[in-house]
C-alpha cells in the first residue's frame, strides 16, 4: 500500500444497495475508509466483535443509531461505536459520505 492516498486515482468499490467505499489507508492496527451512500441507503445495524469504529461525517446527513440511541449527524459530526456496540445509519442526502476509522484494521475489506 502506498504512503499516499490520491482520491482522484482511487475508484469506488460498489457494495450494492446504494453504498460504495474506498480504502484510504491502513496499518495492522488502524484503517480509514470512505463510504458514500445514495439518499435512503441503509447501513444495516450490526456489531463488530473485534473492531472499534469511529465514523466522521464528510458530506450529507445521516440518521444514526448507536447502542440504542438515535441522532441526526451532519458534516463535522461523528459517532463512536466500540466493539460489540450495535450501530447503523440511514443516509438522508444523496452523496452522504462517512470517513470510517477501524481499530484494528478490517482484513475482510482487503
Amino acid at each position: 500500500m502506498s504512503s499516499f492516498f490520491l482520491n482522484d486515482d482511487a475508484p469506488w468499490h460498489e457494495l450494492g444497495d446504494g453504498i460504495r467505499r474506498k480504502i484510504v489507508g491502513h496499518t495492522p492496527e488502524l484503517m480509514s475508509v470512505l463510504v458514500q451512500f445514495d439518499k435512503g441507503a441503509i447501513g444495516t445495524p450490526h456489531t463488530h466483535d473485534a473492531h472499534d469504529q469511529i465514523a466522521y461525517v464528510i458530506a450529507g446527513r445521516f440518521e444514526c443509531e448507536v447502542g440504542g440511541e438515535r441522532c441526526v449527524l451532519k458534516p463535522g459530526d461523528a459517532f463512536v461505536a466500540p466493539r460489540l456496540t450495535r450501530h447503523g445509519v440511514v443516509a438522508l442526502d444523496d452523496g452522504a459520505t462517512l470517513l470510517d476509522q477501524f481499530s484494528p484494521r478490517r482484513d475482510d475489506y482487503l
